[in-house]
């Protein structure tokens, strides 16, 4: 494709794009919860057809490196796993993935490392799509779960692993609670996670404030983590034993903004698949999506990696593990 023409492309996507944002802008604030949100998408089927079976960010390597869309994603799964250390482990391993989606990763976790996984999302027809989507004889199975007050009983996993759910957790102390409550003691805890810059350090600025807000309205993140105070409330839990393991991915995944909307150009099958209503609905997602490439290559926002292990707490009361780590976000 001549490049003045893509980019003559691009450039329409993004000013009707942007027209359209501010069109609905105050519909779509108010809009339904997390779950119609993402039963919706999956329903329709537009994030599946661009985005594949994963829907979170590509890894692209360090330093990053032109990659396929699709493979990047898989590569992600594959590099948190040897990052966290999960590739140490045999077999069997029972693993749960909090925030599922449509089981893209649960998928490659059965498959490629012999784990026995269990997915849960709060989204009954990703449930279902996830279902359609896992072979005979891959060993996920998935449910419709609230990571904020899980199902299972304490100790019930060799792993619990999420990625990209944090954001939409209304309390993150909540949250990751109950990420360590459910993992056996001796049990590894893998958390990738949207974060924002530290303001306890650095305050947001004058542009920076209203940059966040529009992040936070458009996709149905009630507040972002930073990754020194998701850490703190890790610690906090009085579940972890030692310290918390981070990383910033920032420049690994930055890529997949741009990417993102570069599947719109070379897929334009699917502006006649999904209808006007899909194009619509597509396109007004592109001022979001440059708004993210704008925070994360800005510092704004960071791509944190959260590696913990559970500490041996038979001995302590279960009052006290209910009541450990309460307490606002940060």
């Amino acid at each position: 494709m001549n490049l003045f023409y893509a980019l003559g492309i691009i450039l329409l996507i993004v000013i009707v794009g942007i027209a359209i944002y501010l069109i609905t802008a105050r519909r779509y604030q108010s809009s339904d919860s997390v779950a119609n949100a993402y039963d919706q998408w999956t329903e329709d089927g537009i994030l599946e057809y661009y985005w594949g079976e994963h829907i979170h960010l590509g890894h692209y390597g360090s330093p990053p490196k032109r990659k396929d869309f699709i493979g990047a994603k898989i590569d992600f799964v594959h590099e948190m796993v040897s990052w966290g250390g999960l590739n140490k482990l045999p077999s069997g391993t029972t693993l749960l993935d909090v925030g599922c989606g449509i089981g893209g990763s649960s998928r490659i976790l059965a498959k490629d490392y012999g784990f026995d996984v269990t997915g849960v999302t709060i989204s009954p027809e990703q449930v279902k799509r996830a279902t359609e989507l896992t072979p005979e004889g891959v060993d996920a199975k998935f449910k419709v779960d609230d990571a904020m007050a899980l199902s299972f009983p304490d100790n019930s996993f060799d792993v619990v692993w999420s990625v990209e759910a944090g954001p939409h957790m209304p309390d993150k102390a909540v949250f990751a609670r109950e990420l360590l409550r459910v993992l056996k003691p001796g049990g590894i805890l893998v958390v990738a996670d949207w974060n924002q810059r530290d303001d306890r350090q650095k305050p947001l600025n004058f542009w920076e404030k209203p940059v966040m807000k529009q992040l936070l309205d458009q996709w149905s993140h009630p507040a972002f983590s930073s990754i020194e105070g998701f850490s703190e409330l890790l610690v906090e839990t009085g579940l972890v034993e030692g310290e918390v393991t981070t990383a910033d991915w920032t420049q690994e995944t930055l890529p997949s903004w741009f990417d993102t909307i570069w599947q719109g150009i070379i897929k334009p099958q699917g502006w006649l698949r999904f209808g006007l209503t899909g194009f619509i609905k597509s396109v007004r997602e592109v001022p979001t999506i440059l708004l993210m490439r704008l925070a994360f290559g800005a510092g704004l926002c960071r791509f944190g990696m959260f590696q913990a292990t559970r500490a041996n707490l038979e001995s302590q009361s279960s009052e006290t593990v209910q009541t450990a780590g309460v307490g606002s976000s940060k």
